[in-house]
């Protein structure tokens, strides 16, 4: 993933705070076993626990041969993101069709190291990982190796921990552009209003507030 220097994240917690505030459903890609062939993308939740991201497929998924034979992966989640028109950047408001358009998203990507987990207490330990992580008010069972509600179930899935190796995390939201620019930009997000303009005018708004002017910023670090 390309990320330019104003585009990176000013610290770690930064992605960790999106991240957690987020569903954590992202994409699971792997390399194909034949490299004439598309990697193989499995869209799923995952959790971050202690610099590991758990998850859980069905058995007859088709990534597992691909996965046992895969040294790294990479998992990616994306979001608060927005089409910005070209006419809403252009520098004259009185040649606004010389405005070029782009796009604005976070990104944070995980390569990491996978292991399957097969055993039956492994596969119950990654699914109350996932449990009290997704669904912290409780109101659900335990997944216990032989007992109801789960037990049955854990013949049917396998578990996967993903060592993280590194983390890439993208915020791209023009902020090498003016104060001005991205001041305008913010105010035109939250006047169109569709679903995502929302979060990403206030991700904008965000970067907006801890970088200001990218010179300045990038001349004090």
């Amino acid at each position: 993933m390309l990320i330019h220097p104003w585009d990176a994240t000013v610290d770690d917690d930064e992605w960790r705070d999106w991240l957690a505030g987020t569903d954590r459903f992202g994409v699971l890609a792997v390399n194909n076993l034949d490299p004439a062939q598309a990697p193989i993308l499995i869209p799923t939740h995952a959790s971050f626990v202690g610099g590991e991201l758990l998850l859980h497929l069905a058995r007859p998924n088709p990534v597992w041969r691909h996965l046992e034979a895969a040294a790294e992966t990479r998992f990616a989640l994306f979001g608060d993101y927005a089409y910005i028109p070209g006419y809403w950047r252009a520098e004259d408001p009185d040649r606004s069709a010389d405005g070029v358009p782009t796009s604005y998203y976070t990104s944070v990507q995980f390569v990491c190291r996978p292991t399957i987990v097969d055993d039956p207490q492994g596969k119950s330990d990654v699914l109350n990982a996932q449990l009290a992580d997704f669904q912290p008010e409780g109101r659900h069972g335990e997944a216990a190796v032989g007992e109801a509600p789960y037990g049955r179930m854990l013949l049917g899935i396998r578990g996967v921990r993903l060592a993280v190796l590194r983390v890439e995390a993208k915020f791209k939201y023009d902020d090498d552009d003016p104060v001005q620019t991205r001041e305008r930009v913010n105010a035109e997000l939250r006047r169109r209003g569709r679903p995502l303009d929302v979060p990403a005018a206030a991700a904008q708004r965000r970067r907006l507030r801890e970088i200001g002017d990218w010179k300045t910023f990038r001349d004090s670090r």
